[in-house]
Formats: structure tokens, C-alpha cells, sequence
């Protein structure tokens, strides 16, 4: 068992002062209550109470007494001399050096309730069992563990033992949990099971597990023969006939982890585990092997059938616009006859068709008629007759998908879902009289005119699989048909609380929420601030410079005049050229092993058997493995064979079992702690705010995870990481989407399941990343969605009061809430958002679910109803008040100016992403993502370092000209060229790299 998490730095920081404490911080650990005046007023001699008093308000703060006088911050002592009104030269070193400092530890712990973690066996035993419940759900990350560890300690008055002793006790925590596991999924299993599973690894048949190592493939290639291989592996899974029923008790995350190792183990690496380890990973394997599979299946599945119709919408495309001379000249010919027809009054009216037919010959007329039936269609007609050319194929590949993928459906796919079972059963689709009385409910609008007849039976027996695959592309795209089972195509209802467990949980769901259980309590709270935001605006109206009001085509619409540029001070200006051109010159690898050094981030590289590397030089070989992933140029030009480090095997074996997805995570979560700690961040924001936005990457024309968009990727595919940024310039999460966005369906999901220690209550994006519903699901969680609004003019406000007379706004507040509609389902909204609060349900599942526009359900109609009370109070304010449109545009120019940074980084290969597989690209974007944190936060640690100097030098910059820096910048980064890997001694052991000295015109 290890008994090392940390890193030696953060080893001697343990219970020890990281810097100076913030304001926060001082007011709520460093306060003197009338309790503590009393207890500190026995006492004699001026360094005496304060030496007390800085270790009574140490130990509130450390869970720890600092053993010398050097270790205390001279803003605890300032803070401490100004509450006991005491002499500012008050010496604290002589309390230090005298006896009495031993006795006072001891009245501390008398009389204001600390003991020692080696004799509170209470409190060991509650730590023990509250880390157990941590590690049993997922949460099983050393470091993080240590660190809630000590919280939990301080919080409870228990003064923290060495590091050793809380390292030991993670570390047998974690064993002792995972060993639960592993018992507890080999118990699950039956006799012939687990015999089965021996078998696997039998040292005189390598057959067996060579087939389970083929089971565990994904497909990689865009195309009908590659789904039918993953069919037939999907088959053979099924085939194997070892699929566990899942355990009780055990958590699906946890479950979902060990999965992810046998499935990307290598077949001898999981066959030399000790037992019962091997044997529950393989369990878990199978546990989600079908699931991961159908994921697979159905995610080509539905790329496959959207290429299929969007091929043949542009051949249609193509094919009219060759006809488009004959549609010309018969719709001028029937351009004449009406023309005819409406200006002649002369022509005779028992007559008219013989002298019509005199100036227009009849077959003429019949011509031009027929041609336009032949060529012009409605607007949204489907391109059939294309579609019909590639008959046999497309049968086949819906024929497969339809009886080899297991499927379900929720209300809204029901009638899809009907139709795909009356397939099954028939054997010739091309069959009309076998296909006559096939269900027709399903069928879109725009294929009804092909399938049906004036009867409303099926008439074309093809056009009626075509109508049938375009309705389940689409139901399976919103997950009104999912895979069952599934993981990411699976049911995105499950998990929602109901029954027993709902009612149990629904006031504590409440308290977290901070919302009333009462539908009249909030709407009656919604209505009144609704009101007054209304009447604010509307006062306020004639004194607003930005707003006015324009009536075009009898629709009157807001106009709200456009930011202008903030203008620069001189001092800013100059602040800005002295630190960009004091940066010392670095590459990428200097910067990602300087980061790793400050940060420790390097520990939360862990194996795939989630085990600390033990190599020599590791933090190299990592590095190197980082620098090709984020600047996109792969392993080869790292390399050196000299170098056992850097050598071809260690860079791959780093990169197939160091480079996950949690821990790119988890290093991103150590870079943003350690930049949330810099003092300058503090100028910039505190983490409350955050901001999502999408940067786009071309993508092989093979790759499954990728979608069209001619605007960004031309004739070719490409993918959106989406990404979130702080107000402090960090990046906190990010994820891969095929294509691009209309509605963001993952802005939530970012945000729920980020792991950093900021917690953002306000998130902004563009325009384009919202919705009703997204509005109504961020309030019920409790933050704010704070879009910037591009398209005010058509915005459309609503309002709940119909009485109520809000001036020039009446013409433009024409919407009327439902109110009746949210009270009848407000415990039903409740329970959603609980249920994602509670981790229960996926954001993102749950957001695609909702977005269904063409038939939405119940609880997705109250929900948008409530969104539009929540957005109409958004674009109030948003009229209203320039500095929060000012805020909402500089954080998406951080966002903006962090995507030129990562344009810059990520230069190999043209900036396209190579990998076809959704897991190779989430970790090429993910390492992107982290090389970005690690710029920021390097560059803000030398900028921090740039304004102590100039402030020793009497020039101290403005706290105004601060906040307007950025971190962003890259002139004195080289990302192109040789890498060298060497890191300076000085820079080894924690310090930094001189400043450069600007003396060059090419400096300034």
C-alpha cells in the first residue's frame, strides 16, 4: 500500500500557512469573540495574549499551533494586534522563546474544546467512516481525500496529526474499500460464472481470451461494414452469456471506473492481477460491456443514417439545379397564360379556353405543366426519388439495425417505436400487401404526401421504411428511442426520483435547492420581482441613453445602443507593456514542468490500476506525452532514444495509461486550486462568474464523433469543444461535441460536473446557447444564466400580471405566463431538479430530453413557462444596466482570447484533430485544455511577480489597472521547434526565473 499522496511541497505545507490569508478568510478564522476576549483578558503581558491569541486563531484556521515565529503571516499578526489593541511593535518572538507558550497549548485545549486526533477515538472513528462513504461512491482521489480529510478535522476541533498519519489513514481506506468492491462483485456472481471467467485467463488456452479482447473493440470507422462487424461483436457479447446481475449497494459510478480499466487494460496486464481484483474486473467489464456496446452501435447507427438522407438531399439539390432551365421555360409559358387570364378583359366569357388555347397551344400548356409537377416540390418535401436509388443498401443497414440493437422507447417515441416492431415483424418491406396496414402515427409530416393515400394507408411500401428511418434518427438523436442498455444512449429518464425514495427525500431536496415545496410561495416571490423589475425599467426608461423603442411594420421592437470601446488609462498602458515585456522566454515543456513543480499536478497522473507511477523521471516522460497532445504533433518530435525518459516505448506507455480523461481532470483541478491561491487572481474575480463557449476542429472524415457545418468545417466534419472559463482566466471543464450547436445541451452538464474547488453561481455564453427551459432548469439549481443577447430587437418579453400597465413596454410585454401550467407541476420540477442536483440524473441526458420542439412534454412545457419568467427578468436587467452588459462582454472576450491562445498551441497538423474515436479526441482536447491552464497560470505567476517588483520600486500599479490585465497573452512563449525538456535548478527548488529587463525597442 503507498503511503505517499502528496508531493514533497505540499507534504511541508501541510497544517502550515500557504501565503497570506484573505480578507474572508481573516474575518471568519481570526475574529475575537467576547469569549475569547474574556479567556485572553486572564492573561499577563502584552506577548503573551498575543501569542495566545495567534495560536487559538491559528488552530481554528490550520488545525494546527505554528512552532516559530517566522511561520505566521504579518497580516494574522496585524489583524490580531488591532482586535487586543496592542502596541503595533509588540514582540511575538519572546512568547516563542519562553515556557509559557506550552501551558497555553494546553489551555487551548481545555477551554475551547481542541483535541488531539490520537486520543479523540470518536472522532477517528467518524473521519474513518465518513472517508469509507467517500471512497464507496467514486470519490477516491488521494490527494483530495487528505485534503477534505484535514477540513474535516479543523471543521470538528481536532488538531491535525503529521502528514504520514493522514496519508496512512487514506491509503488504508482506499484499500480497504476497493477490496469491498471486489469481494462484493465477486460475490455477486454464480459458481458457473465465476468458472467462466477463470477459464478466461487458463495458461493452455489463449483463444478464449483473445475473443474477449476483440469483444472489447470499438468501431473506428465511418461506414456500413464497420457497424455490421460491431453487430456481429455485439452478438457475440450477448453470445458470451456473462452478464452479472448488477450488485446492490454498489454505486454505478464506482462500477463504471472499474470497467473502464478492463476495457482498456491490456489482456496481460488484467491477467496478472491478484484475486479477487481480477476476476471483479472482469465482472465489472461485462456489467457494461452490452451497454457500452449498444452505445457504440447506436451512436454509428444514427451518423450512418444521417448520412444516408443528407447525402440525398444534396444529390437532390444537385439534380434541381440541372433542371432548373426546364423549370424556367415552363414557368414563363404559364407565366403568360396568367398573365393572360388576369390583364385581357376582352376575352369572351363562354369562350375564353378557345381563344386561350389560340395564343397558347393546349400541349404546350400540358408541357410546361408537366415539367413543373415533375421538378418543383414543396418546401419540405424529402428527396425520395434519391433516397429510393439506394434502396438495397439502406434496407439492409436498417434491416440490421432494427433487429440487432435492443431498444425502447419513452412517451414521446412511443408511436416510433411501434413502427420499428410491425418492421420486425415482416419479411419483405418492398411488399405492399404486407405493408398496407403498417401504423402510420410516426410518420413525419413532410413524407406523408410519398407514403399515404387519400385513405391514409400506406401506398408506398419504401417510402414508408425511408419515413420510418427518418423518424428514428431523429427519436433516437433526442433519446425519445435509446439503447436498452445503455450509457450514453440509454434512458435518459433514469435515476429521476420516484415512490418511496422522492418522498423521502423531497425536504431535504428542497433545503439544497433553497426553493419552497409550496408552487404559490415561489410563484407568488417570481410574480412580485417580475413586477418590480418592470417598473424599475419602465422609470427609468426615459433616463436610459442606450434604450429606445422603434416601430417597424406596425411591430415595435427595443433597440439598445451598442458598448463603445473603454478607453485605456496611460498608467494602464503602461502597466501592461512593462509586465508583457518583463515575461521570461519559455517553451511549452518549460512551462508544463514548471506548473507540474508549483502545483504537484503531476500526482494525478495515476495508472490505469490507479497506482502512483514509481519510474524515474516520470514528470519528463509526462511531459513530453502533454506537449505532443496539446500542440498536435504527436510522440516523434519528442522523442529522444538517448534519454531513457523520452524514449519511444516510455512516451507510449505514459500515453495509453497515464492520459485519461479523470486525470486530465483532476491535474486541471490542481492547477485551478493553485491558481485561485495567487493574489493577483483576486483582482480578476473570485471564481463566482464562468462562461461556456465552443472552439471547432476539423475532423478526420472517418471519425463516428463528428458532424457537419459548411460555416466551420467546409466540405469536411469537425467537433466542438465545448469549454468552460472563470473570471479568473481558468479553465474548468470541457466536452467533446460531434458537429456543432444550435441549443447548448451541455452548458449544465459543464457546470454540475466540473471538479475544481470554484463553484460559479453566474454563467454567460453567446446567444445562441439558450433556451426557455435551460433558463427555468439554471434558476431551480440556483445559479443565474446570463446570455449576452445579440437579437434584443426580436426578444419577446412576458409578463404574469395582465393588468398591470407597464408604459411604452405594454406593446412589447404581449406574452401571458401559464401560470396555472407551473402550480399544477411544480413538484414534478422539484423532482427534476433534485434529481440532477442529487447526481441521480445526467444534465446533459436530461437537457436533450426536454429540447424536444416539436412535441414536448408536460414537465418540459411548465419548465418553459417558468424559463420565460427568469429570462424576461434577464433581458430587463440586460436593457437596463451597462456595467452588467460590460461584465457579460469581457468574460466572453477572456473566452474568445483563450480560444486564439489554443488556435496557437494546438499547431500541428493544420489544427485538425486526427483521432477518429470520441475517447482519443476528449483526451487530445482535454490535454489542450490543460496546457491552456498551465499558460495562464505561469504567466499570472510571473506577472504577480513583475508587480511586487515595481512596487518595490516605488512604482506600485493601480488595484483598477490589475483587474484589467489579462493572463492571455504568448509573445515570449515558442511553441514551434526543438523541445528541450531541462529545467533550471533554481526553478527545481521553487523559485523563479529572472525577469527579463526591457532595454530593446523590440521589447516595448
Amino acid at each position: 500500500m503507498p503511503t505517499r499522496h502528496l508531493t514533497d511541497a505540499q507534504r511541508q505545507g501541510f497544517s502550515r500557512f500557504d501565503g497570506e490569508p484573505s480578507a474572508d478568510q481573516l474575518a471568519r478564522y481570526f475574529h475575537l469573540d467576547q469569549t475569547d476576549r474574556d479567556l485572553i483578558g486572564t492573561l499577563r503581558g502584552d506577548h503573551n495574549r498575543l501569542g495566545f491569541t495567534v495560536m487559538l486563531t491559528s488552530a481554528r484556521f490550520l488545525g494546527a499551533f505554528p512552532v516559530s515565529p517566522s511561520e505566521i503571516p504579518a497580516s494574522v499578526l496585524a489583524t490580531v494586534i488591532e482586535q487586543l489593541a496592542l502596541e503595533p511593535a509588540t514582540d511575538v518572538d519572546a512568547y516563542f522563546a519562553g515556557s509559557r507558550r506550552i501551558r497555553h497549548l494546553a489551555l487551548i485545549r481545555t477551554h475551547c474544546g481542541f483535541t488531539d486526533f490520537g486520543d479523540n477515538a470518536v472522532a477517528r472513528f467518524r473521519l474513518t467512516r465518513w472517508l469509507y462513504a467517500l471512497c464507496w461512491s467514486g470519490d477516491e482521489r488521494p490527494g483530495p481525500l487528505i485534503d477534505r480529510a484535514a477540513a474535516w478535522l479543523i471543521a470538528n476541533k481536532v488538531l491535525l496529526p503529521g502528514v504520514t498519519v493522514v496519508e496512512r489513514l487514506v491509503g488504508r481506506i482506499r484499500d480497504r474499500a476497493r477490496t469491498r468492491l471486489w469481494r462484493h462483485l465477486v460475490a455477486s456472481l454464480s459458481d458457473d460464472q465465476r468458472a467462466r471467467i477463470a477459464a478466461l485467463f487458463d495458461d493452455g488456452d489463449t483463444s478464449t481470451f483473445a475473443a474477449l479482447d476483440a469483444l472489447r473493440t470499438v468501431p473506428s470507422k465511418r461506414m456500413p461494414t464497420e457497424l455490421f462487424r460491431h453487430l456481429d461483436r455485439l452478438d457475440a457479447v450477448r453470445a458470451f452469456n456473462l452478464r452479472p446481475a448488477p450488485p446492490r449497494g454498489v454505486p454505478a459510478t464506482t462500477l463504471e471506473r472499474l470497467a473502464r480499466v478492463a476495457r482498456v487494460s491490456k489482456p496481460s496486464a488484467i491477467a496478472a492481477l491478484q484475486e479477487p481484483r481480477r476476476t471483479a474486473t472482469v465482472a465489472a467489464l461485462f456489467h457494461t460491456l452490452e451497454a457500452a456496446a449498444q452505445d457504440d452501435a447506436a451512436e454509428l447507427a444514427e451518423v450512418l443514417l444521417a448520412d444516408l438522407v443528407k447525402g440525398a438531399e444534396a444529390a437532390d439539390k444537385q439534380d434541381r439545379l440541372r433542371s432548373l432551365r426546364d423549370l424556367d421555360g415552363a414557368a414563363m409559358l404559364l407565366h403568360a397564360m396568367g398573365l393572360l387570364v388576369l390583364t385581357d378583359d376582352v376575352l369572351p366569357l363562354n369562350e375564353w379556353r378557345d381563344v386561350l388555347f389560340e395564343r397558347l397551344p393546349r400541349p404546350d400548356i400540358e408541357a410546361a405543366m408537366s415539367k413543373v409537377e415533375a421538378i418543383a416540390k414543396p418546401a419540405e418535401s424529402k428527396p425520395y426519388d434519391q433516397l429510393r436509388r439506394k434502396w438495397r443498401g439502406a434496407r439492409k443497414l436498417f434491416f440490421e439495425i432494427t433487429n440487432r440493437i435492443e431498444t425502447d422507447a419513452a412517451p414521446g417515441g412511443k408511436n416510433v417505436k411501434a413502427a420499428i416492431s410491425y418492421l420486425k415483424g415482416v419479411d419483405d418491406w418492398s411488399s405492399l400487401a404486407k405493408m398496407r396496414g403498417a401504423p402510420t402515427a410516426a410518420i413525419p409530416k413532410a413524407w406523408r404526401q410519398h407514403v399515404l393515400d387519400h385513405e391514409g394507408s400506406v401506398r408506398d411500401p419504401k417510402a414508408y421504411v425511408f419515413a420510418i428511418i427518418d423518424a428514428w434518427r431523429l427519436a433516437i438523436k433526442h433519446r425519445d428511442v435509446f439503447a436498452k442498455p445503455g450509457i450514453r444512449y440509454g434512458d435518459p429518464r433514469r435515476g429521476m426520483l420516484e415512490g418511496e425514495s422522492w418522498h423521502n427525500s423531497r425536504l431535504m431536496v428542497a433545503r439544497a435547492l433553497g426553493r419552497s415545496l409550496e408552487a404559490d410561495t415561489e410563484i407568488d416571490g417570481l410574480s412580485r420581482l417580475l413586477d418590480e423589475a418592470y417598473r424599475h425599467v419602465v422609470a427609468r426608461a426615459g433616463h436610459n441613453p442606450d434604450l429606445r423603442f422603434e416601430t417597424v411594420a406596425d411591430k415595435t421592437g427595443i433597440v439598445v445602443t451598442p458598448l463603445d470601446k473603454l478607453d485605456e488609462s496611460e498608467s494602464l498602458r503602461a502597466l501592461r507593456g512593462a509586465v508583457q515585456t518583463r515575461m521570461p522566454k519559455a517553451g511549452m515543456p518549460d512551462i508544463f514542468l514548471e506548473v507540474m513543480a508549483r502545483t504537484g499536478f503531476a500526482k494525478s497522473f495515476t495508472h490505469l490500476s490507479e497506482r502512483q507511477a514509481t519510474v524515474e523521471h516520470f514528470e519528463i516522460s509526462l511531459c513530453a506525452t502533454l506537449v505532443g497532445g496539446a500542440c498536435n504533433i504527436g510522440l516523434e518530435p519528442v522523442v529522444r532514444p538517448e534519454i531513457a525518459a523520452l524514449r519511444r516505448d516510455r512516451l507510449s506507455w505514459v500515453n495509453q495509461n497515464f492520459i485519461r480523461p479523470e486525470t486530465i481532470a483532476a491535474a486541471n483541478a490542481a492547477i485551478v486550486a493553485a491558481h485561485n491561491r495567487l493574489d493577483i487572481v483576486r483582482h480578476w474575480g473570485a471564481g463566482e462568474v464562468a462562461s461556456a463557449d465552443g472552439m471547432r476542429f476539423v475532423a478526420p472524415s472517418s471519425a463516428i464523433h463528428a458532424g457537419p457545418n459548411p460555416k466551420y468545417y467546409g466540405q469536411e466534419r469537425g467537433v466542438t469543444w465545448y469549454n468552460m472559463i472563470s473570471n479568473q482566466f481558468s479553465g474548468l471543464a470541457g466536452a467533446v461535441i460531434p458537429g456543432t450547436l444550435r441549443d447548448s445541451l451541455v452548458v449544465l452538464a459543464l457546470l454540475l460536473e466540473q471538479e475544481t474547488e470554484l463553484d460559479p453561481l453566474e454563467i454567460m455564453t453567446d446567444t445562441a446557447a439558450y433556451s426557455d427551459a435551460i433558463f427555468g432548469l439554471f434558476w431551480l439549481l440556483g445559479y443565474r444564466f446570463s446570455p449576452r443577447l445579440a437579437d434584443i430587437g426580436g426578444a419577446k418579453l412576458w409578463r404574469i400580471d395582465r393588468q398591470a400597465s407597464y408604459g411604452q413596454f405594454d406593446e412589447i410585454a404581449w406574452g401571458r405566463i401559464k401560470i396555472n401550467l407551473i402550480r399544477e407541476n411544480w413538484s414534478d420540477l422539484i423532482r427534476l431538479a433534485g434529481s440532477i442536483k442529487l447526481g441521480h440524473l445526467k444534465a446533459a441526458g436530461v437537457m436533450r430530453m426536454l429540447q424536444v420542439k416539436d412535441r414536448p412534454t408536460t414537465l418540459a412545457k411548465a419548465l418553459s413557462e417558468l424559463g420565460r419568467i427568469i429570462k424576461t427578468l434577464h433581458i430587463l436587467r440586460y436593457i437596463d444596466d451597462r456595467p452588467f452588459r460590460r461584465r457579460i462582454l469581457f468574460q466572453l472576450n477572456r473566452q474568445e482570447l483563450r480560444h486564439k491562445l489554443g488556435r496557437r498551441v494546438h499547431h500541428g497538423d493544420r489544427g485538425e484533430i486526427r483521432s477518429p474515436l470520441r475517447q482519443g479526441q476528449e483526451e487530445q482536447l482535454g490535454v489542450l485544455g490543460l496546457a491552456l491552464n498551465s499558460i495562464v497560470h505561469w504567466n499570472a505567476v510571473y506577472m504577480q511577480e513583475t508587480v511586487r517588483q515595481l512596487s518595490e520600486a516605488g512604482a506600485p500599479p493601480l488595484p483598477a489597472d490589475i483587474a484589467r490585465l489579462s493572463p492571455i497573452f504568448w509573445r515570449h512563449i515558442n511553441f514551434l521547434g526543438s523541445y528541450d525538456f531541462s529545467v533550471p535548478d533554481a526553478v527545481a527548488n521553487g523559485g523563479l526565473r529572472p525577469l527579463r529587463q526591457p532595454n530593446s525597442e523590440w521589447d516595448f
